[in-house]
């Protein structure tokens, strides 16, 4: 591809893009496009037998496997603590560089309010570096941007102070599959550390075939069940995207926020950035 999209996402936890946004990162992926996951903290408190080193490692070769399972070019893991992040001026400065170095078009994080710490606090490191990239001369070592990447909130249904407000919503219908696949690397928090904590542990099946099918069957719908009502919940934003025949029949999609920070993002400029849609 001449000139293929930079897209990067950022996470608070190496599995927390995974299920926001992995149905359009594999499409990225899968057209070209470089795509970097990032995760700020190193999981190390995600489980209830294990946690630091040896977790941070599991975890970590969990993110890696599932970045080559979708085709992503990288899957950045932060080692700062888990449960401790705070957006605080040095760790600003660590993703004002990852941004620099990576110079993204697009970039998708969590909404500023959410249920945890570590999420509403990577938001606000990605806001508050999303105009002190351009800054010269703050880091003056790594080239300052030319202009700030569009920046795409994740899709969360908290509705205080402000619910998700939806202005694109992509069909990831061909690229469900490898989006279990993803998950499904992440042996530590879906069959073992996730179950756990909503009562599930002993219905987890013991073969990788049985795992797979349960958790798309069973547990995804029960923990997760924005992955499966977002394209009836946004229709009217996927007739816009598709067309309202085509609109009307999408299964599986993925929706997103347009933030105020970063660059605008007019209806042309969507369409460049999103290059899936029919119409």
């Amino acid at each position: 591809m001449k000139n293929p999209l930079r897209v990067l996402m950022i996470g608070a936890h190496p599995d927390d893009s995974d299920v926001s946004c992995g149905g359009i990162a594999a499409k990225y992926a899968a057209l070209g496009h470089v795509v970097k996951f990032v995760s700020c903290t190193n999981g190390a408190t995600g489980h209830y037998a294990i946690g630091g080193i040896e977790l941070a490692r599991r975890r970590f070769a969990e993110a890696q496997a599932s970045a080559e399972v979708a085709g992503i070019s990288e899957y950045q893991i932060l080692d700062w603590h888990t449960g401790e992040l705070e957006p605080s001026v040095t760790r600003r400065k660590e993703i004002i560089r990852i941004m620099r170095e990576f110079r993204p078009d697009v970039l998708f994080t969590h909404r500023p309010n959410d249920y945890h710490p570590d999420h509403r606090a990577t938001s606000q490191l990605v806001m508050d570096a999303s105009y002190i990239v351009m800054v010269p001369n703050m880091l003056p070592l790594t080239d300052a941007l030319a202009s700030a990447p569009v920046i795409c909130y994740l899709r969360d249904d908290f509705e205080q102070p402000t619910p998700f407000r939806c202005d694109v919503v992509v069909d990831i219908g061909d690229t469900i599959e490898t989006k279990y696949d993803m998950l499904h690397q992440h042996v530590s928090q879906f069959y073992e550390w996730l179950p756990y904590g909503h009562n599930m542990l002993d219905a987890v099946p013991e073969t990788e075939a049985e795992r797979r099918a349960w958790l798309i069957q069973s547990f995804l719908p029960t923990v997760f069940p924005g992955l499966f009502d977002t394209a009836g919940k946004f229709r009217r934003e996927l007739s816009r995207f598709y067309g309202p025949e085509s609109g009307g029949t999408i299964e599986y999609a993925e929706a997103f926020e347009i933030s105020s920070y970063g660059a605008r993002c007019p209806d042309e400029r969507i369409r460049e950035i999103f290059p899936f849609f029919r119409i």
